[in-house]
């Protein structure tokens, strides 16, 4: 096994924000274990789409004495201009906060209007956030929000068995961060969501005879290993899920034999017929994704 050193945090991005490998969403784990993996090192905290109230607790006890140790994201998912400076206001009322480190305009799979990014600047220079991240199922549009300096991050689907980000999404981004004295601008930050393909990486009737089943770990382990990938959205929901998904930090990079095995179950995941698995959301999920991209993400 090769020697490796563990992901250490880095540097997201256009926003200079110093985040942890690994994030935690707020739609599984309890405050006991976000306060845990805290602990740990874990900074990088997201407020998304599914908003567990244990977990908004775990954010407000944080923040009272550890404030600046925290990178907090909260996402809007609204259309119409006027709402996004209010979403922005009740989710910070609900986490204990006066600012979001980073505001997220939520799945957007064409640029959103002028009048919904102005509302988002204006957010950031009411001092309610102070960076502005997008998302996006669509991996062809991609190309455009990391050409505008406007977006500090973007958040992009990628596991082993959806690798198409590899072709379609990190060549744009061209060189890291640039040097002190350059006027080239730094990429956007890249936070890398649904390691696990909302674990169907990790159900036994799907893997490939003779192939051993991937770890949580690994999932995490594998977004990370690319050298575009800033930060790995952690979704667990148990104690054990946790912490199986903090040992990724600590089990580094994948070398190559590991990532030639993770596509090869990967690819053996995409192509399972939908529904083999036996669990209804993923099937719901993989459906979901091809109406998000028409384009042929969900087979890539």
């Amino acid at each position: 096994m090769t020697n490796r050193s563990g992901f250490q945090r880095t540097t997201l991005g256009r926003t200079g924000l110093r985040v942890s490998r690994l994030g935690l969403a707020s739609n599984g784990a309890c405050r006991r274990d976000v306060e845990w993996a805290v602990d740990q090192g874990i900074n990088y905290l997201y407020w998304g789409s599914l908003r567990r109230p244990d977990f908004g607790a775990a954010v407000r006890h944080l923040a009272r004495s550890r404030r600046a140790e925290l990178v907090v994201v909260v996402q809007t998912y609204a259309r119409v201009a006027a709402l996004v400076r209010p979403s922005v206001e009740l989710a910070l009322r609900r986490l204990g906060l006066d600012h979001a480190d980073v505001l997220l305009l939520g799945w957007w799979n064409e640029p959103p209007d002028a009048r919904i990014v102005d509302a988002a600047r204006r957010v950031c220079e009411a001092g309610k956030a102070r960076h502005i991240m997008i998302s996006c199922h669509r991996r062809a549009t991609f190309a455009r929000y990391i050409a505008d300096p406007i977006y500090g991050a973007i958040m992009v689907r990628y596991n082993a068995a959806h690798p198409g980000a590899e072709t379609e999404v990190f060549p744009h981004l061209g060189p890291g961060p640039a040097a002190p004295d350059s006027d080239a601008r730094p990429r956007p930050g890249v936070v890398a969501y649904t390691a696990t393909r909302w674990g169907a990486l990790l159900d036994p009737r799907l893997i490939p005879p003779g192939e051993p089943p991937p770890r949580g770990s690994d999932c995490y382990r594998f977004a990370l290993t690319h050298p575009d990938v800033d930060v790995a959205l952690c979704g667990a929901k148990t104690t054990d899920e946790v912490r199986e998904a903090l040992e990724a930090l600590a089990r580094g990079p994948m070398d190559a034999e590991e990532l030639a095995w993770m596509k090869r179950v990967g690819a053996a995941v995409r192509s399972a017929p939908t529904g083999r698995s036996g669990n209804p959301l993923i099937s719901w999920l993989d459906r979901w994704t091809r109406v998000a991209d028409p384009g042929g993400a969900a087979s890539r």
